[in-house]
Order: structure tokens, then C-alpha cells, then sequence
């Protein structure tokens, strides 16, 4: 399975989604870390683009950071990247659980580890647009909300694909 066909699907059909439950982790790490590289680039063209339009009326500042660019642009590149994975991971550990609570609740059977894949494939969509969101909309209060919209009704769509409890 190719990670652009796991972004396919995991863009365009929910339904597929427990299925890739059993996945080992590290392809879904590694699609994780895809993601998370996605965000780190536009995040850093936010930020190459927010320095130029603040530093554009102090000239000493600006020549100051043209000198030093080469050396901070690296390292923010890098610091952006370990945050942008924390703070992915924390979002899909949170959304799994509530996902596990989707399935107690739909009486499907299924676990942390597969449920927390499955969880990494749902955030894709709304990661995507909450990033290219930063571009175009500027009321985070409906991004955010759209976001959560967005995962919470994929993770309902693949947890009705895992398989029934057995009955007692």
C-alpha cells in the first residue's frame, strides 16, 4: 500500500478507513510524519512570509535577519517540525480516544492501537484545510470548529466498518 493511496483514501472514502487498521504502525507513522512535513512546509512559508511583512518598516532589523537568515531558517524549519508532530500525535491520542468511545457506544469491537490508526487517517482532511485555511480565512473559531466537524464525522464513518462485538 502506497502512502498516496492511503492520502487518497483517506481524503475521498471514510468507509475505508478501519480497514487500514491493520496497518502495521510504522506505515502509519510514516504517513503521520508525511502529514506532519506537509504542515511544517506551509507553517514555514507563513512564517517566511510574516517576517518579511514585519521586519519591512525597521531597516537595521531587516538587514540584521538577511544576515543571519541562513542559521535561523534551518533550525526554525527543524523547531516547527518537532512541534507540529507533537502536537499532531496529541490530536490523533485525543481523537482516539473519543473514537474508542464511538465504538463502546456502536457495540463494535476494536482497540486503542487500531482505533488510533484508524484516527490517523480521519484527521488528514481536516489537517489539510486547517493549514490552508491560515491563507484564505481568518476566523479560527469556525476552522477549528469546521476541523473537528470534519474528523468527528469521518471517525464515525469508519468506526461503523469495524466488526460487531460477538454477543454474550
Amino acid at each position: 500500500m502506497t502512502h498516496w493511496q492511503l492520502f487518497k483514501d483517506s481524503l475521498i472514502h471514510p468507509k475505508k478507513l478501519a480497514a487500514y487498521r491493520l496497518l502495521p504502525i510504522g506505515k502509519v507513522i510514516q504517513f503521520v510524519l508525511l502529514l506532519v512535513l506537509f504542515v511544517t512546509i506551509v507553517s514555514f512559508i507563513q512564517f517566511l512570509t510574516g517576517v518579511g511583512l514585519e521586519t519591512s518598516q525597521i531597516n537595521g532589523l531587516k538587514q540584521f535577519i538577511n544576515d543571519i537568515k541562513w542559521l535561523i531558517y534551518p533550525f526554525a524549519f527543524l523547531l516547527l517540525f518537532v512541534i507540529n508532530s507533537f502536537t499532531l500525535f496529541v490530536q490523533i491520542s485525543i481523537y482516539a480516544f473519543i473514537g474508542l468511545g464511538i465504538l463502546k457506544f456502536q457495540h463494535k469491537r476494536g482497540e486503542f492501537r487500531h482505533i488510533w490508526r484508524t484516527t490517523a487517517f480521519t484527521v488528514t482532511l481536516s489537517t489539510i484545510f486547517t493549514s490552508l485555511s491560515a491563507f484564505f480565512i481568518s476566523n479560527n473559531r469556525l476552522v477549528s470548529s469546521l476541523s473537528i466537524a470534519i474528523t468527528a464525522i469521518y471517525l464515525i464513518i469508519a468506526c461503523s466498518k469495524y466488526p460487531n462485538q460477538p454477543k454474550k
